[in-house]
């Protein structure tokens, strides 16, 4: 690719980045300035001292959390390509050195921080879109009774055309975002020429004289101040949908200037007429602009939404390849960029998880008090991960990385206590679903651990079965037969059950096992390792990375490159099918013994993970006592 190519198709990418990573954080002037004034619980006083000192700490907020931690910094820490938490989990895990209390501890840290970043995954469309809709009040309160409804309509339709693709709703939207982007600065840059002495606020003086006239408030504000960084770890787990370079070319050429400009606008507008507190936003607007601007506001909460979607289909895919989630539908929706996909199982979830959260608290403002408070225990464990990767992989001394990683940390659990006085007031939701989903991933992982302990210990030694089957008596029928195993040392159990009650063996036996290696793909000329054990059986093992889709049969193919020809149209593929029984008294209690063969029954067959054809396959069943 020419330098001028390249150069287009970042372009490209940063136009769709617009429109999909920085949805979220991009709506925030939308509601955030107005929750830190007009707070129900503990509102700012609208004093030109106070104004100067929210606005200095929203641009070093922006500055510091999004500008130099993420985009500077986090950034980097992609795994070859791929980012969000479960990602930097997988690279952390990949240091061998690492002891065995630091690893469970890393695990651990890890599937917390990607609960909760489903629980405000979930707030983040139903505030966007119900802050938009919103502004139909300011233009007339007939629309009053119907902000519900409208609200409700525009998020089904946003989750319906999900199906289309992150790359066509991106690059619909990257157009419609840069409108919205240029439409923030120039509403910004409106108000600020009326009254320009807001850009005092860039001095970080003023911010620390806000917190020194009251601590106490000062504290207070900044649970609501956080709400103009809660995209930054979307950003980060949307990472593998567009690149790096894309993304930092779009934040620093528009999406932060843009920011700034709007939210010094507002600031402005409050000194003028602290009156506007009711919606700065909109009431920084001329009345023949309103009308258009809600409705270019609502396209943009609808994206705003987008960038959170993705982002649980990238940490739901990475989940699943880890181990941690059970196997669900997956479809890759662009040819050309394999971070790319559509997961509707996971979408319609979402989508009931959404509407009941509209339902439930019916405004913008009392969202808001539940928003942000589990996105800071993500960004808390994003940091400490960070740490560990600058320190043991990218080589920084500890007089560097710790200074530099526990200023953030310390921002990060300040942002955190402040969010702990929503609690009470609706903060509780994304905690509670935030367990909620760390018990389901946690479940499944213990769970799977027992089941294969259990079939290991049943399972007879390979080597002394293939001994004892060679011998005059035994039936051979023509073609290959192709036994999926986790245990390359033992005979997998369909073999022992085909053997049973068929009687016969292919001509050519593969055993195939599926390890997914803490890397985002694998290349497919590395893909398989052939193990000839005798004349009749071979033993192949498949490597995929957590972001690849495993293939077995294209994976087979590479098996010819090493001496080991399979016939695909006379393969036929074996499965075991366990049926999990629960039991009392176990290293888990019964309750989640219950709950995970639950789980095992309704999750995605091993067939359609693993692209089987479904003509050729073959379960045989097999019920397992935990």
């Amino acid at each position: 690719m020419s330098h001028e190519e390249q150069n287009d198709s970042t372009a490209v990418l940063a136009l769709a980045a617009l429109g999909v990573v920085y949805g979220d954080i991009g709506t925030s002037p939308l509601y955030a300035i107005k929750e830190v004034f007009g707070n129900a619980h503990h509102p700012v006083p609208i004093t030109p001292e106070n104004v100067l000192g929210i606005l200095s700490l929203v641009f070093w907020s922006l500055i510091v959390v999004v500008s130099f931690k993420y985009v500077a910094l986090i950034l980097r820490a992609d795994n070859k390509g791929e980012g969000g938490i479960m990602a930097l989990m997988a690279r952390v895990l990949a240091d061998d050195s690492l002891s065995g209390r630091t690893r469970q501890a890393v695990i651990l840290l890890g599937l917390f921080g990607a609960a909760l970043f489903y629980g405000d995954g979930l707030i983040t469309p139903a505030i966007s879109v119900l802050s938009a809709v919103e502004g139909l009040e300011v233009a007339t309160p007939v629309f009053t009774p119907y902000i519900v409804p409208i609200t409700l309509g525009i998020l089904l339709a946003l989750f319906w055309i999900q199906r289309h693709g992150t790359a066509r709703v991106g690059v619909a939207f990257g157009p419609i975002t840069c409108v919205w982007f240029a439409a923030l600065a120039a509403l910004g840059v409106m108000h600020i020429l009326r009254n320009p002495a807001v850009l005092a606020a860039l001095w970080p003086g003023h911010a620390m004289a806000f917190f020194f006239a009251d601590p106490t408030l000062g504290f207070l504000a900044m649970g609501s101040v956080f709400l103009v960084v809660t995209g930054a770890e979307a950003l980060y787990a949307d990472m593998g949908h567009f690149g790096r370079r894309p993304i930092r070319l779009a934040w620093f050429g528009l999406v932060l200037p843009a920011l700034l400009l709007n939210y010094f606008g507002q600031g402005a507008l409050l000194l003028a007429d602290p009156a506007a507190i009711k919606n700065p936003f909109y009431l920084m607007a001329p009345d023949w602009f309103l009308l258009p601007l809600v409705a270019l506001a609502t396209a943009a909460t609808v994206i705003a939404s987008q960038a959170v979607i993705t982002g649980v289909y990238s940490i739901t895919q990475q989940a699943i390849q880890l181990g941690y989630a059970p196997r669900m539908e997956l479809l890759h929706t662009s040819g050309s960029q394999i971070g790319q996909i559509y997961m509707p199982g996971v979408n319609w979830l979402m989508l009931l998880g959404v509407i009941a959260l509209v339902l439930a608290f019916r405004s913008s403002t009392n969202l808001a008090a539940a928003y942000g408070i589990a996105v800071t225990g993500t960004m808390i464990i994003t940091s400490l991960f960070a740490y560990l990767v600058a320190r043991r992989q990218w080589g920084w001394r500890k007089r560097l990385a710790l200074p530099v990683f526990g200023a953030l940390l310390l921002l990060d659990l300040a942002f955190l206590a402040a969010n702990s006085t929503k609690i009470l007031d609706g903060g509780w939701f994304p905690l509670v679903f935030g367990a909620a989903v760390y018990l389901f991933l946690t479940t499944w992982k213990q769970g799977r651990r027992l089941l294969h302990e259990r079939l290991h210990t049943q399972a007879l030694p390979l080597r002394d079965f293939i001994a004892a089957i060679e011998t005059p008596d035994t039936i051979t029928v023509p073609g290959s037969a192709v036994f999926m195993t986790p245990y390359p040392e033992h005979v997998p159990h369909a073999l022992l059950h085909n053997l049973k009650h068929n009687k016969v063996l292919h001509q050519q036996v593969v055993l195939a096992t599926v390890s997914v290696e803490s890397v985002p793909r694998v290349p497919a000329a590395q893909r398989v390792v052939v193990a000839r054990l005798n004349p009749r059986f071979h033993h192949v093992g498949i490597h995929f990375g957590f972001m690849d889709t495993p293939d077995v049969p294209a994976a087979l193919e590479w098996c010819a490159e090493q001496g080991l020809e399979i016939d695909p149209m006379n393969t036929s593929f074996f499965l075991g099918r366990e049926t999990v029984v629960p039991r009392v008294g176990d290293e888990m209690p019964y309750w989640r013994e219950s709950l995970f063969a639950r789980m095992y029954r309704n999750a995605g067959t091993a067939a359609d993970f693993f692209s089987l054809p479904p003509n050729q396959v073959v379960e045989l069943g097999t019920r397992v006592t935990l």
